[in-house]
């Protein structure tokens, strides 16, 4: 069909309205400044303006041109407005997701959040582990983008061999995971999780047997504390009030002056430093307090047990006491299973307080909530005992107030 508009009936039309070419073309006046090609089709029965340009940049010409081509695409079935808006819904979820961070990023964002908060092997073994295991495999990744597949690659060479790695590697995946996912997405299931689908596919683990912290007996406590007293240093005194008070390692390393509770002879250690993360009060003994107070003369910096640079020791501190005393087979956490044989077979104390004086936590839920209470002056007793046990076969006990 010959075109109905000439260049100078085009050139000169302000007048708003819709102005028809022939085939399908239209001038779409709307004022002035405002004058556009535009192509009029129908799909279905449905009307459809597809833009061609402006008049200020498409001549009459070139509008025809355009009309012509877009007509063989309706022709071949395209709905070209859709076409023109599916494309642009792309590009837009296209850059959405270029704006995603990975799962490297995502995990670097965890440990900087958590930096301040961690002893210095979380800090050191967090990074390190993810950077040799997790990130050849799903380090470029998008959280969305990591399947079960992927975790089993990367745990699948490690699994046997380095067991407790390969535990810690896959829990520390799945907490990046799930911290950086819509806690609203009901139907999200982490990758990362233990499954049995995942489990099945891992290579088969050997039975492992218990092993249990070596541990002197209890009865030859009282000889060892006989000769730990024979020890210099801070790390020796930091391993004797461990011993004293039942606590674990960094508890202890950790311990600051501003803790302690002189008048009631009372540490009280906060959750941020305990295992199960709650506060966790300690009747101190006589020699406990002794030791405190052989610290605290002189002292100048907030730890009790200070390094030479003022901060916390090395906790491979106290194991190096150990092994100048020739006592390479014990552990320090060996101590605290001594302690929990002594009470059980030497004493007629009650299992709550045993359990309340290692801070363990309850597996039974009811009965957490029955012995919520600390029982210090019963635990105070225990420790009193405890005490006396260690230095039962020493002449000078009373200057360590053991009583």
């Amino acid at each position: 069909m010959a075109g109905r508009l000439n260049p100078l009936e085009v050139a000169r039309q302000v007048t708003p309205g819709k102005y028809p070419d022939g085939d399908g073309l239209y001038l779409v006046v709307a004022g002035a400044k405002s004058r556009n090609w535009s192509y009029r089709y129908w799909v279905r029965g449905k009307e459809r303006w597809h833009g061609l340009g402006s008049l200020n940049d498409v001549s009459l010409k070139e509008a025809r041109i355009k009309r012509d081509a877009a007509r063989q695409k309706v022709r071949a079935g395209v709905d070209i407005v859709q076409a023109k808006r599916s494309a642009r819904e792309e590009a837009k979820a296209a850059a959405a997701v270029a704006d995603l961070p990975t799962f490297k990023q995502c995990a670097e964002k965890y440990i900087e959040e958590n930096w301040g908060k961690w002893s210095k092997k979380h800090r050191a073994q967090w990074p390190s582990s993810l950077q040799r295991y997790a990130y050849p495999t799903i380090g470029h990744l998008l959280i969305g983008d990591i399947r079960p597949s992927h975790i089993f690659q990367l745990l699948q060479p490690i699994w046997v061999e380095k067991a407790e790695t390969a535990n810690r590697v896959r829990g520390r995946i799945e907490t990046v995971i799930a911290k950086n996912v819509d806690i609203d997405d009901s139907e999200f299931r982490n990758p990362a999780e233990l499954t049995r689908q995942l489990r099945e596919k891992l290579p088969k683990r050997p039975k492992r047997t218990q092993r249990h912290h070596p541990a002197l007996p209890y009865a030859e406590a009282a000889q060892f504390m006989a000769e730990l007293m024979q020890a210099a240093g801070t790390a020796a005194a930091a391993l004797q009030f461990l011993i004293l008070t039942i606590a674990r390692t960094n508890e202890v390393l950790g311990a600051r002056w501003s803790e302690i509770d002189a008048p009631r002879a009372i540490w009280r250690v906060p959750g941020t430093r305990m295992k199960m993360g709650e506060d966790h009060s300690v009747p101190l003994s006589g020699p406990a307090v002794a030791v405190l107070n052989d610290m605290r003369n002189g002292s100048q910096s907030d730890f009790i047990f200070p390094a030479s640079d003022g901060g916390p020791f090395s906790d491979m501190a106290m194991l190096a006491v150990l092994k100048r005393m020739n006592r390479r087979h014990v552990t320090v956490h060996g101590f605290r299973a001594k302690f929990a044989t002594w009470v059980e077979e030497c004493t007629e104390y009650p299992d709550g307080v045993r359990e309340a004086a290692l801070a363990h936590k309850y597996k039974d839920e009811t009965t957490a909530a029955y012995q919520r209470g600390e029982k210090l002056e019963k635990r105070r007793a225990l420790m009193s005992d405890w005490a006396n046990h260690l230095f039962s076969n020493q002449a000078n006990v009373t200057a360590r107030d053991a009583a």
